[in-house]
C-alpha cells in the first residue's frame, strides 16, 4: 500500500475519532437516556467545548472527501511522488493537529494549520488535476 492510501486509512481513523469526540460530549453534557432516546425532545445548547468539536469535525468532512478522492485517483492513476507522499502527510498531521487546537479554542494558530492541510490536499490533488489535461 503507498504511503498516499496509508495517510487516507488514517484520516479514516481520524474522522471516526472526531465523531467519537463530539458524541462523548454531546452525550456527557445531556446524558446516556437522551443519547439512547428518539431526541425528540427541544435541548438546552451545547457547551463550547461540545460546539468546537462538532465544528471540528464538520471541518474535517469538508475536506476529507476531497483528500479521499484525490489519493483514490492518483493511486489508481499511477501518480506516486514525493510530493503526493508529502502532500497526504502534511495533510494528515494538520487534520490531527486541528483537533485539539480547536477543541481548546485556540484562534489564529488553528486557521493557520487549516491552511497547511489545505496546502498538503493540493500538493496530492495539483498532479492529479494536471496529469488529466490534454498536453498538446
Amino acid at each position: 500500500m503507498t504511503v498516499e492510501l496509508t495517510m487516507a486509512a488514517w484520516a479514516l481513523v481520524l474522522a471516526f475519532v472526531q465523531i467519537l469526540l463530539f458524541d462523548f460530549a454531546r452525550t456527557g453534557q445531556y446524558g446516556l437516556k437522551w443519547n439512547t432516546s428518539p431526541r425528540d425532545a427541544v435541548m438546552p445548547p451545547l457547551t463550547a467545548n461540545a460546539e468546537r468539536l462538532k465544528r471540528a469535525q464538520d471541518n474535517l468532512f469538508e475536506t476529507l472527501p476531497l483528500f479521499l478522492g484525490a489519493v483514490v485517483i492518483a493511486h489508481l492513476a499511477g501518480i506516486h511522488s514525493s510530493n503526493t507522499v508529502l502532500g497526504a502527510q502534511i495533510y494528515l498531521a494538520a487534520r490531527v493537529l486541528y483537533v485539539p487546537l480547536y477543541a481548546l479554542g485556540v484562534p489564529q494558530i488553528r486557521s493557520l494549520v487549516w491552511i497547511v492541510s489545505i496546502v498538503g490536499l493540493f500538493m496530492v490533488a495539483v498532479p492529479v488535476v494536471m496529469a488529466s489535461v490534454p498536453l498538446g
